[in-house]
């Protein structure tokens, strides 16, 4: 596939006559396309995206006014997601946002549709990879993965076009070891429910709610998908299966969770994600494997993203006391060592923390961002987004202390543009550090490109 510019778009004119070629596309019409954005083939999704954004230009489809929002840290059906690809780049559009990123977990087979998609609906894109690393410094503490000491989530971010097929060669084999490791905790699952003549089928259930037959990976949100899929037909009310997780398997559900659950008649569509969620916080712990031959030393990871011209990144996570968006249970993170961590990260060479403003107190925040600074990191807008009850636009960003985030967001985006054209042009290129030492200098100058204010040589 020939990748268009990221700013590249249909006119006005150009999308009034295709709109009159397929006969204007009406409401129902529109509703039609949206639903091809889900479809099994990228051809159509494609397709479905770019009639759409015909009545995008027209005005036929509205956007909403929504202010100065990104998002670097979305997630698709590539990894666990209710949103393909194209998909996710029409709902960040439709929401507002002012740029969009995708980071699969072990995967970018969906970058190449996400930043094609972006460039129909004039979105500029940047895209991604997000990943579990062995931490051997920090092997018996708890990093940003509630579910295994000694593993954090990382991220290589701005990864460049035509680095794809790279990184989908250098994760293949965690993808396949992940799988090994799925198929085990399918059977404790089944060994759980055994008594309730409930069971999954990692083949018949797992797979096919995934992408894996096009590079996608295979999460353990998919297997409590399948799961909530089998509670949801065993339990057929929300009621019911609210007393089955809480009076059958005494599982340890937050309030908020267990609400959206029991109101599941209300919100169908956010049923079986509810159920997910419950799962994923009260169940894992009980079904987890610990994972090994799937995971990169982090060192590892840094030295394969960096020489292929991406930015990597640390996931800040953050210890969760009075959970601040209602559906996390309490645990402690990486505030704890927090300092001791930092200099860890910069004596192992990432470039930036990515963090997420809705999600954490303003005074976690505020030492994490006065960390970055003092470390001279990179930061990174990072909202996850991976389930239907999430907004694309995070409100917090409204707050005038993360408003550095939009600037180092269109930063991104012009590296990845300009390492695109040549990896010596990376933003963390030692090119481009003699040339330009200071991180305010280049982020300044790689946003003026990542904005379409300025040329790659302006470097």
């Amino acid at each position: 596939m020939v990748l268009t510019d990221h700013f590249t778009t249909f006119t006005k004119a150009e999308a009034i006559k295709l709109s009159d070629k397929a006969n204007y596309i009406s409401k129902n019409e529109q509703d039609k396309l949206i639903t091809e954005l889900y479809n099994k083939s990228e051809i159509v999704r494609l397709a479905a995206a770019r009639m759409l954004s015909c009545s995008a230009v027209t005005g036929d489809i509205k956007q909403t006014p929504s202010g100065n929002f990104v998002n670097c840290h979305i997630h698709t059906s590539y990894s666990f997601s209710p949103y393909t690809p194209a998909a996710a780049v029409f709902e960040a559009w439709r929401a507002g946002l002012l740029t969009a990123g995708i980071v699969d977990h072990d995967s970018i087979a969906g970058g190449a549709e996400f930043t094609e998609a972006g460039s129909y609906f004039g979105l500029p894109t940047t895209q991604g990879v997000e990943c579990r690393v062995k931490v051997s410094r920090f092997e018996d503490r708890t990093l940003n993965n509630p579910d295994q000491p000694g593993v954090a989530y990382v991220c290589a971010h701005g990864v460049p076009r035509g680095k794809n097929e790279a990184f989908q060669h250098f994760l293949e084999p965690y993808r396949e070891a992940r799988s090994k490791r799925n198929r085990a905790m399918c059977d404790r699952i089944n060994d759980i429910f055994s008594p309730y003549r409930i069971s999954i089928d990692y083949d018949t259930d797992v797979i096919p709610k995934s992408m894996a037959d096009t590079g996608g990976s295979v999460t353990e949100r998919h297997l409590m998908y399948a799961l909530a899929i089998k509670l949801a037909e065993y339990a057929q009310t929300p009621h019911a299966l609210t007393l089955f997780l809480t009076e059958k398997l005494k599982l340890k559900i937050p309030e908020k969770v267990l609400s959206n659950i029991a109101d599941g008649d209300k919100t169908p569509q956010f049923y079986l994600y509810d159920i997910l969620g419950a799962l994923k916080s009260a169940l894992i712990p009980t079904i987890y494997i610990q994972a090994t031959d799937e995971l990169p030393d982090a060192e590892e990871f840094i030295e394969f993203a960096r020489s292929h011209g991406a930015i990597t990144a640390y996931a800040y996570l953050g210890d969760v006391g009075d959970s601040v968006t209602g559906d996390k249970r309490a645990q402690r993170f990486e505030d704890a060592y927090l300092d001791e961590l930092f200099a860890w990260l910069k004596e192992t060479g990432f470039d930036a923390v990515t963090y997420m403003p809705s999600r954490n107190t303003k005074e976690q925040l505020s030492r994490v961002m006065a960390l970055c600074r003092s470390y001279n990191f990179f930061e990174i807008s990072g909202e996850d987004i991976n389930s239907p009850r999430q907004l694309f636009i995070c409100q917090k960003m409204a707050d005038p202390m993360f408003g550095h985030l939009i600037d180092t967001t269109f930063a991104l985006i012009g590296h990845e543009i300009a390492a695109t054209s040549d990896i010596r042009l990376a933003m963390n290129s030692s090119e481009m550090i003699v040339k330009h030492p200071s991180l305010e200098e280049r982020t300044k100058l790689y946003s003026m490109i990542g904005r379409g204010e300025a040329k790659i040589d302006i470097l």
